[in-house]
């Protein structure tokens, strides 16, 4: 599968780095505003394509997938552009600025019939069916509260304090919170609130949020760009608790019973980035001629940007694409 990579920032840099540690799929295009940026990255990590111009990538007839790793804000019109052009499309997350534009873009890859998913990370990685196993034969009883935390000291970076990046914590950091909660348990929300502290620039910075859902599970998470976080998530239950040692990239599973005494820690798989599964995901799916990757079905991104469309709503943080419907 040869990938062509939208964007030359840290994160293209990942995927760079995992697709060449890969046997089956190959970072093979990178696409830049700049030919001299996208020469400059193709040289350092051995891509045979530099384009300096997205639509010239996407026009490459021999790219396979188009993973788009631009800042929120401008997923929108690239993943357009190549899906119009019947490229299938990986969009980094959050995967786009909201609801609206996920709805539009989800429709269009359906009536084109062009593969699309996000990359969300943490929905691919073995640890989601480790700790799901765990949890169905019983290890911890009925889960009834789920915590988690993702917090990193990012100073001011134009992508978190800009709202024209769509900046702010919650589509950055917020959204693997979100989708932790969400991978363990997918019953029916009862309510969703929140509370945030902003920016100068009215961007959420530091934000809590709980959920309460109507089988009697709580949720509260936490999300910062301003401070280091344990990054810790747990869902206790009512024979014991599984402590994952990072919920964005797992590594370990600790397992407690009842009066939090241990039981055992289990290590995931040895990777490469983590981003190889969300690759390897594409590839078989592609293979099988699915729209969307069953790990991450095109309803539950979609889910997941109107949670945080209402929060956005209740904090009053916007970005100048959203309209008055949307927030």
């Amino acid at each position: 599968m040869k990938v062509g990579i939208i964007g030359t920032g840290w994160i293209a840099e990942k995927a760079a780095i995992t697709l060449n540690g890969l046997d089956n799929c190959e970072a093979y295009a990178v696409g830049s505003r700049t030919l001299e940026k996208a020469e400059a990255f193709a040289a350092k990590w051995n891509i045979k394509k530099a384009y300096g111009s997205y639509n010239e990538l996407i026009a490459d007839p021999d790219v396979d997938l188009v993973y788009v790793g631009t800042p929120h804000s401008h997923h929108y019109n690239v993943t357009r552009e190549a899906l119009l052009a019947g490229k299938p499309c990986l969009v980094e997350k959050a995967f786009m600025a909201n609801a609206r534009q996920t709805r539009q873009i989800i429709d269009l890859a359906h009536e084109r019939g062009v593969f699309l998913a996000e990359a969300i990370w943490t929905r691919y990685q073995p640890a989601v069916g480790i700790v799901r196993g765990l949890i169905a034969e019983g290890r911890i009883g009925t889960p009834h509260l789920i915590t988690a935390t993702l917090g990193y000291s990012m100073g001011d970076k134009p992508r978190i304090m800009r709202p024209d990046l769509c900046g702010g914590a919650l589509l950055d950091l917020g959204v693997y919170a979100l989708n932790f909660v969400r991978m363990f348990t997918d019953g029916d929300i009862l309510s969703i609130d929140g509370s945030c502290v902003k920016s100068t620039t009215g961007m959420d910075l530091t934000n809590a949020i709980t959920i309460i859902f109507k089988d009697g599970v709580l949720a509260n998470v936490q999300s910062s760009a301003q401070c280091v976080g344990d990054n810790i998530g747990v869902i206790a239950g009512t024979q014991g608790n599984l402590i994952i040692d990072n919920i964005n990239n797992p590594q370990t599973i600790t397992v407690n019973g009842p009066d939090r005494t241990f039981i055992e820690t289990i290590r995931v798989p040895q990777q490469i980035t983590g981003y190889e599964y969300q690759f390897l995901a594409c590839r078989e799916a592609l293979a099988e001629g699915r729209l969307e990757p069953p790990s991450m079905p095109h309803a539950e991104t979609l889910y997941i940007m109107e949670l945080m469309d209402e929060l956005r709503r209740k904090w009053d943080v916007r970005y100048p694409m959203d309209d008055e419907k949307t927030i």
